[in-house]
């Protein structure tokens, strides 16, 4: 039986929510000072349900998924974790277009190559996206931040 848990850690559960914290504080140094789990009416046409974002504000309107997912120890695709990433997507389509969003993730390089995941995501993934979100990519190991708007 494979586990998939990350190395060092509790739980993967725990491995989010410290990235998530991670995430409160530097989008804070940036002026944005979110909560934790902000629900938002998210659906297609008139129906909506909340969704709770993992972070955001409605003023500013803010919201913010944020995934610490990495490349498998073997340098594979996490490919449950790239649907994760891609349901992310369709809630940022479904949320109200006057939010800005912003999709916060741990940099993460593929083993023997120069790709990051959230690299790889982008570009296999790019019908998925839609036009309007930031991508936020944060080193693991220090506050080092990168931040794409195009």
């Amino acid at each position: 039986m494979s586990n998939f848990q990350r190395e060092g850690s509790i739980s993967n559960a725990h491995v989010g929510r410290a990235f998530e914290l991670r995430a409160q504080k530097l989008l804070a140094a940036h002026g944005l000072a979110l909560e934790l789990n902000h629900k938002l009416p998210c659906g297609l046409h008139n129906l909506k349900k909340d969704h709770a974002f993992d972070l955001g504000a409605t003023d500013p309107k803010v919201i913010v998924e944020c995934k610490s997912q990495t490349w498998t120890s073997g340098g594979k695709v996490p490919s449950a974790k790239m649907k994760n990433w891609a349901e992310a997507m369709f809630y940022f389509h479904m949320a109200p277009t006057d939010y800005r969003k912003i999709f916060f993730v741990e940099r993460s390089v593929r083993p023997g190559r120069e790709e990051t995941l959230l690299g790889y995501f982008r570009r296999t993934q790019a019908h998925m996206i839609p036009y309007d979100v930031e991508f936020w990519e944060l080193d693991r190991d220090s506050d080092q931040l990168v931040i794409h708007k195009d």
